[in-house]
């Protein structure tokens, strides 16, 4: 049986570092806070509290390194803090997430780890939230979704601060931190909060000089790691939610697989579903108050880039890219993106942000046609549906003519009805988290801005 151990998970005044073991295989991955004191959080708060919260951010963290397919899951020493609805969260987080990373392996009957020394039974009483001076904390990435997001809870009244952290898959931590601070910066926030992670096992090269393992490629669970890496940093400021930007086209699956009848979403947890799971378990388990929600979670890209479109300025200072930041201009979130702000704002600005008409390069012809639903899949990739793209894609034909290479794929989809394929994008779905001091002011944004899209459509 190969197991993989948690073999040791510490903590210094302001970092959380975790230590795994596979095989002869040894990973790392450290959580460095910006003026966060976490010995004095100790102080307050008690080791075996902090110690309690170290080990749910060394689980996410690391859980990546499940994707080496071990058997087990050891937590020796820190057995006691896996409870039963720990060890639930974990699994289900792993099955949906890694759905991606078992049909890319033909691994349908794989369903991750066992725990084998879970020890917990009934959690001790969750935290208490101090009071803080600003109860929201809006995770910024420095995309357009975080950028439309802060500026709903400045329209709506609700004092709010950032938080922005750089990760070390994707390149330099300063340029990271330069890029997002180009989006925080110009938002109406009253605090700055940043947090650095460093993962060596992401970075290594595994796949490649193990191949008897027969793993291909690694996933991670990126979203709800930071959401139990941000608690500590609730916990010192006061901040009674963890505010994110995932909107209503992330709970759609990339495909189904046949041989289980499951979605297959790499976006699953940013879904409504994962939203809901790490809400509950936070303020059940961890924190009582902390919540944790989306105010974009109703509604579709086509009303976010309305919101955006209202300030072009702001929208040239966002970045997607997870290959090359800010953009790469050859990957699949790149070609929606530009695809997307060609539809929705002035050429000149789209045209400064990506030096150019991505949908003509041949590199790109792939992720077009995976976009447009011209193959077997949507692209692996935080994007919108064959819909949203095809909508995109006759909006921003009528800004300026589209190449000839992306027209030919636009031919190949299909006419597009605008009216039938834009009038469930600008709805306005009920279903959300937000409590109802932020729901109150952020809701009828939403729909005004809807009926704005709808107005712009012709619906």
């Amino acid at each position: 049986m190969r197991v993989l151990r948690l073999a040791d998970v510490r903590w210094g005044a302001d970092h959380l570092g975790a230590t795994c073991e596979l095989d002869d295989l040894q990973f790392h991955a450290t959580v460095w806070y910006d003026g966060v004191d976490l010995r004095g959080l100790a102080r307050t708060y008690g080791d075996d509290a902090l110690e309690r919260i170290a080990v749910h951010v060394a689980l996410f963290q690391l859980n990546a390194v499940a994707s080496l397919r071990p058997d087990g899951l050891a937590l020796g020493r820190y057995a006691r803090h896996a409870t039963p609805r720990l060890v639930a969260l974990w699994r289900t987080v792993f099955r949906r997430v890694w759905a991606q990373w078992r049909w890319e392996h033909d691994l349908p009957a794989y369903e991750g780890p066992v725990f084998v020394d879970a020890a917990g039974d009934a959690p001790p009483r969750p935290l208490s939230l101090p009071p803080g001076p600003v109860d929201w904390l809006a995770f910024c990435g420095g995309g357009k979704d975080s950028l439309v997001a802060a500026q709903l809870l400045d329209r709506a009244g609700l004092r709010f601060a950032t938080l922005g952290y750089a990760h070390s898959i994707y390149g330099d931590a300063a340029h990271q931190h330069a890029l997002i601070e180009r989006v925080a910066g110009a938002t109406a926030r009253a605090r700055r909060e940043r947090q650095w992670v460093i993962d060596d096992f992401l970075d290594a090269p595994v796949a490649t000089l193990r191949p008897e393992l027969g793993v291909r490629s690694v996933l991670a669970a990126e979203t709800p790691a930071s959401v139990f890496a941000a608690v500590p940093i609730a916990l010192a400021r006061g901040y009674r939610g963890l505010v994110v930007a995932h909107e209503r086209g992330a709970n759609a699956s990339n495909l189904v697989w046949d041989a289980t009848g499951e979605g297959v979403n790499h976006q699953w947890g940013k879904s409504w579903e994962a939203e809901q799971l790490l809400d509950a378990y936070l303020q059940r388990e961890l924190v009582a108050g902390l919540r944790y929600f989306s105010v974009l979670q109703p509604v579709h890209d086509e009303v976010i880039f309305e919101l955006l479109a209202r300030d072009p300025g702001a929208a040239a200072l966002t970045h997607s890219c997870n290959v090359k930041k800010p953009w790469c201009g050859a990957c699949a979130k790149c070609a929606y993106v530009w695809l997307q702000l060609a539809a929705h704002l002035p050429p000149h600005v789209v045209d400064g942000m990506f030096g150019g008409d991505l949908g003509e390069r041949p590199e790109n012809e792939r992720w077009f046609r995976e976009l447009l639903g011209l193959a077997a899949h949507a692209p692996f990739e935080c994007v919108g549906s064959a819909d949203e793209a095809r909508l995109a894609a006759a909006l921003a034909a009528r800004r300026r003519p589209l190449g000839p290479r992306l027209a030919a794929l636009v031919a190949q989809a299909g006419p597009v009805d605008v009216a039938a394929i834009a009038r469930p994008l600008v709805e306005v779905s009920p279903a959300h988290g937000m409590p109802p001091e932020v729901a109150a002011g952020v809701m009828p944004q939403l729909r005004d801005a809807a009926a704005a899209a709808a107005r712009r459509l012709g619906l």
